[in-house]
């Protein structure tokens, strides 16, 4: 169990997805415009990890071990992923319309976000199990979310503010996502 809580600390707060690794920046940096898009593609990414590091998990162990064909594992989860997002995208297009309008373009992007095949990759170069698996991904799209809806807020909040014309827009992104950054290293301590 100490394993366990150690592996979501881990993946959620030290080892941030988009602010340590920095995987998964480009909708980290475009949906962050709101806090509302922000917390959707947080829940998209959130399901889209969790169930694709299930799936890869098992493919994995079960069919590419069993078969001797490790070496393929990037290109078959790249196509889980890519089904999932599909998955994904319907259930919000008839759930969730608004949501879906908002995500705009960011949605399908989910399939090529590299943080989601970074979660596979690291689970199975870290040779957690099926549980753990589970864990490290669920925790890494909390981390995700986190680090998308605390810059939604500061985006939010600095969006009327007198910013000096050279670093207004992309550039004042850039260095808030690099103080964030630096705040998440404190957590390396843990």
């Amino acid at each position: 169990m100490k394993e366990i809580i150690m592996i979501a600390i881990t993946a959620s707060l030290i080892n941030n997805v988009v602010l340590s690794q920095f995987l998964g920046l480009c909708p980290f940096l475009g949906v962050s415009k709101k806090v509302g898009p922000a917390v959707g593609m947080g829940a998209a990414v959130f399901f889209v990890i969790s169930i694709s590091s299930v799936v890869t998990k098992v493919i994995y162990d079960f069919v590419l071990v069993t078969l001797h064909l490790e070496y393929l594992n990037t290109i078959v989860f790249i196509l889980v992923i890519a089904a999932l997002v599909q998955f994904v995208e319907m259930f919000l297009k008839k759930a969730s319309p608004s949501l879906y309008e908002s995500l705009g373009v960011y949605l399908p992007l989910i399939t090529t976000n590299c943080a989601v095949l970074g979660v596979a990759i690291i689970n199975v170069q870290e040779g957690y199990n099926l549980l753990e698996s589970l864990v490290n991904g669920a925790f890494t799209a909390v981390g995700f979310t986190i680090a998308i809806v605390i810059m939604a807020g500061i985006r939010e909040r600095i969006e009327f503010n007198d910013i000096p014309k050279p670093f207004k827009g992309m550039p004042i992104v850039l260095l808030t996502a690099g103080l964030m950054s630096i705040a998440f290293m404190g957590f390396s301590g843990l």
